[in-house]
């Protein structure tokens, strides 16, 4: 009888170090930060502009045209495509509007906008490369 006793412990411990049904379920993932949401876009976002022209002129942009250094256009991370927005250079005060067809920038989380090089000069931050700004969506 005590040796029934004993196969019977051994195959309950077989049991559960096989991974039985001992396993507590998967707990559901927390929903995403509010930061990775789509941000809502119907106000002002402030942060840093940079620009982008000789490299990538003639290059193909999210849009699906091709990218020309010489027109009026930004990258913008989440705004939709062909958004058009008024960008300020926090420190010379100058603005200039651009459409939106391309997507970026990347990297660093506090630049928000690319702008091509021609809406680069309007907002004098060629030699600067890098500008506090603000962008207001207008429509």
């Amino acid at each position: 009888m005590r040796a029934v006793a004993v196969a019977a412990v051994a195959v309950a411990l077989a049991l559960v170090a096989c991974g039985g049904p001992t396993k507590a379920p998967k707990a559901k993932k927390p929903p995403p930060s509010a930061a990775k949401q789509p941000q809502k876009h119907s106000g002002v976002q402030t942060g840093y502009a940079t620009w982008y022209g000789k490299e990538q002129h003639g290059g193909p942009t999210a849009s699906g045209e091709r990218f020309d250094r010489h027109a009026l256009t930004a990258a913008h991370r989440t705004l939709p495509m062909h958004t058009r927005v008024r960008v300020t250079n926090k420190k010379n005060g100058r603005q200039v509007v651009v459409r939106i067809n391309d997507r970026g920038p990347f990297g660093k989380a506090a630049r928000i906008i690319d702008v091509s090089e021609a809406a680069a000069r309007i907002l004098g931050m060629i030699d600067a490369g890098v500008v506090p700004c603000i962008v207001e969506v207008l429509r």
